[in-house]
């Protein structure tokens, strides 16, 4: 096996800490250890009342403790002293830990605490306080040690407030899980008039500021809006999220040094910009702020001797520059070689060299039955004719060429049925024009997805991968690139953001069609339904995992049920690996 090349790039991490913004995403930390006060609380008796809108929040948890967090509205601009408690009952009659700390708008008046001497896989309550306000109460979990039978997840990602009701997370807010994961776009960046807001002024959810979000105020202000949200609010009361981020926290298709949608010349330096993005990100969410550089936002879960939870960062930190497929076309036909030869290419990365090197690591280390990776692109290999893309592709062609993209899929699914020797000879020149679908995922750097699969494969890794991003359900099973196998990926729907349903894209029945069809084309792909909003379930035993896609009805109206009938299931066995 060859060695990763060593990028020796100007990392994220490296560029964070020159910045001195470190130390900013554990500004609003006020409690660290069981009963302590901050050491900064110097308010006496001057502080401000408060009033808790947006709800409280738990995540990142571990054996012996779990970080809680809210955000308080104060009557005017001033110090606010904030109390917390938790407790082993909802009635607050057996307090195990409790604190306070002052929060100023420095933070945005959010809160957090470490709580700490918590017992290893029990359930707390915990609640806020400032002044005679009290917030919701809220119900965590500590991870568990040493053998575990079960644990269970709910998975989401993609969450666009304007494009639909957060049904789903009133959904998950009903669930009996560990933890949710949060695989990304947690929100988006875009304008009142930008991505998926046509239904927005219908729906009463026109976005907050109207601009795009470039500064660090219009960051923390679409926060807030989204933790308005009475759905979110009740999905994080009820469980701990661990979260990682995806693109649309800072800008769309970010990579290490920039984004299509960030312009230097109108926005400012795509540096400072992601700064700001990251500093609202640790303010609004329940996520323990990074003691060092190394470990600002890849990092482990371990559920006893069941699974250890790997979650990476496939955006910001190390990723080369996306290709684009308008770049590899001339005239609308795409140069098949050109783009194979850049795909694989051994010196692109999606991780960085800094956080390949910890995935391994961890993964050498792991005695765990299962090996999950949360993170947020697709890993599979999704290789599909280049005149479905070229017919598909908004960036190829000015207009989506429906006819022209149906009829390819259709004839590539008969040729792909035939034995090579009954195919014509443009059938098999169709199915030797395949190329990735989705440059933008792992299939874009396919040498580094290569080198992690051997890896996993020889160590005997039971790997399970996770991924958002595409607003769309997959279920494959993950092969090295001479065809052994080495574990299997679940990609969830998105909470509201449209999928391939979308009437941007194929709309309803189209997508209806090309879901089941796309299946009986690409090799490793078992399962895809291109038109449902929803969440992904898991559950893990010793010997088996569970993965149930579900869906709900309507993202278009507070009156949905749970749509019965597109619910899909797979077991499977930690012995073979093979989905079924």
């Amino acid at each position: 096996m060859t060695t990763p090349p060593d990028f020796k790039r100007r990392s994220i991490v490296k560029a964070l800490a020159a910045s001195s913004l470190i130390p900013l995403l554990g500004s609003n930390l006020i409690a660290c250890s069981n009963g302590s006060n901050n050491s900064n609380n110097d308010s006496g008796g001057n502080s401000i009342p408060a009033e808790f809108n947006h709800g409280v929040a738990s995540g990142d948890p571990l054996t012996d403790r779990v970080i809680l967090w809210t955000r308080v509205t104060p009557a005017e601009e001033g110090d606010v002293l904030v109390g917390w408690e938790v407790a082993a009952d909802a009635d607050f009659a057996d307090i195990v830990a409790e604190g306070e700390g002052v929060t100023t708008a420095a933070v945005d008046y959010t809160v957090k605490v470490d709580a700490e001497g918590l017992q290893a896989g029990t359930a707390y309550y915990y609640r806020f306080m400032s002044g005679s306000n009290t917030s919701p109460t809220g119900k965590t979990r500590t991870l568990p040690s040493g053998t575990v039978a079960a644990a269970s997840f709910a998975v989401v990602s993609c969450a666009n407030y304007p494009a639909g009701f957060f049904n789903v997370y009133g959904e998950l807010a009903k669930q009996d899980v560990d933890a949710v994961l949060h695989l990304g776009d947690y929100l988006y960046e875009y304008s009142s008039t930008g991505y998926a807001s046509d239904r927005a002024e219908e729906f009463g959810r026109v976005v907050e500021p109207a601009n795009e979000i470039i500064s660090l105020s219009d960051y923390r202000t679409r926060y807030a809006q989204y933790h308005s949200d009475t759905d979110l609010q009740a999905a994080h009361a009820a469980h701990p999220f661990i979260v990682v981020w995806d693109d649309h926290e800072v800008a769309n298709d970010s990579w290490e040094n920039g984004a299509q949608n960030h312009n230097p010349e109108t926005e400012g330096t795509f540096a400072a910009r992601r700064m700001a993005a990251i500093q609202a990100w640790y303010e609004w969410l329940p996520v323990r702020p990074p003691a060092t550089v190394d470990d600002i936002i890849y990092r482990r879960f371990q559920y006893g001797d069941l699974l250890d939870l790997l979650m990476l960062d496939t955006r910001h930190v190390g990723r080369d520059e996306q290709l684009q497929y308008r770049d590899f076309a001339t005239g609308g036909i795409i140069d098949v070689d050109s783009v194979r030869a850049a795909a694989t290419d051994t010196n692109r990365s999606i991780l960085g060299s800094e956080q390949l090197g910890w995935l391994r690591e961890q993964l050498t280390q792991s005695t765990a039955r299962w090996q999950v990776l949360g993170q947020q692109v697709l890993m599979s290999r999704y290789q599909i004719p280049s005149p479905l893309l070229e017919a598909l592709d908004p960036g190829i062609s000015p207009e989506l060429d429906l006819g022209k993209g149906t009829a390819a899929l259709l004839a590539a699914v008969d040729a792909k049925g035939k034995a090579p020797e009954e195919r014509t000879p443009e059938e098999q020149a169709l199915l030797d024009s395949t190329i990735p679908y989705n440059l933008d995922a792992w299939d874009g750097y396919s040498a580094e997805r290569d080198e992690i699969l051997s890896f996993t494969q020889q160590m005997g890794s039971r790997l399970v991968a996770l991924a958002g991003d595409t607003h769309n359900a997959w279920t494959s099973q993950l092969r090295t690139s001479d065809g052994e196998i080495a574990g299997v990926e679940f990609g969830c729907t998105s909470v509201s953001s449209p999928g391939f349903d979308g009437p941007d894209l194929l709309g309803p029945a189209n997508a209806g069609l090309f879901g089941p069809l796309v299946t009986g084309l690409i090799d490793d792909l078992v399962y895809a339904n291109l038109a449902g909003r929803g969440y992904l379930h898991l559950t893990f035993s010793a010997d088996n995992v569970t993965a149930t896609h579900r869906f709900i009805t309507t993202v278009d109206s507070k009156d949905y049920a749970v749509n019965e009938a597109a619910t899909k299931s797979f077991v499977v066995n930690r012995a073979d690996m093979l989905l079924s």
